[in-house]
């Protein structure tokens, strides 16, 4: 009888099967990863809180010819995060204050990124006197819902 030496891969048979292998488990690894958009809590991921920052050329303010004094709220707009809704309070036809009335908060990550975004957009707000105020980088969606129930409240207050 014919004695048959066992089969043994050479190294090249063997490197080809260890680079399959782990370019498989890492495309396993990539689609199971959460991405800041899931439901989980920032805690949970095991995320950082991101630097956020605004463009550097600021609108120029519209001139006003309203005297209105009082406090409007803005409708409420949707985003792909949750609604944002402002009230506005103006005296003597200037914006005075802007409170955000709703806001995104369904999540750890929302919560972290408006606690951020929404106080540089009331700053911007209070210095533009108007709604032209540039977006917050991270908080894009944020920012434009604060846009638009900004622009719906000064349409209602006459200081579009």
């Amino acid at each position: 009888m014919v004695s048959v030496p066992p089969l043994r891969f050479d190294r090249g048979a063997r490197r080809i099967a260890l680079w399959g292998l782990t370019t498989i488990s890492t495309v396993a690894l990539l689609f199971s990863y959460k991405t800041s958009t899931s439901s989980s809590t920032s805690a949970e991921a095991g995320t950082t809180t991101p630097t956020t920052g605004t463009t550097t050329a600021a609108a120029p303010s519209t001139a006003s010819t309203s005297t209105y004094t009082g406090t409007v709220t803005g409708a409420a707009a949707d985003t792909r995060w949750g609604p944002v809704q402002v009230r506005v309070t103006v005296a003597s036809g200037r914006i005075t204050a802007v409170d955000v009335v709703q806001q995104p908060d369904s999540n750890g990550r929302d919560e972290e990124i408006n606690a951020q975004a929404v106080p540089e957009l009331v700053s911007e707000t209070l210095q533009a006197q108007s709604a032209q105020v540039d977006a917050v980088s991270g908080a894009t969606y944020t920012s434009e819902g604060y846009v638009q129930s900004l622009q719906s409240a000064l349409d209602q207050a006459g200081l579009a």
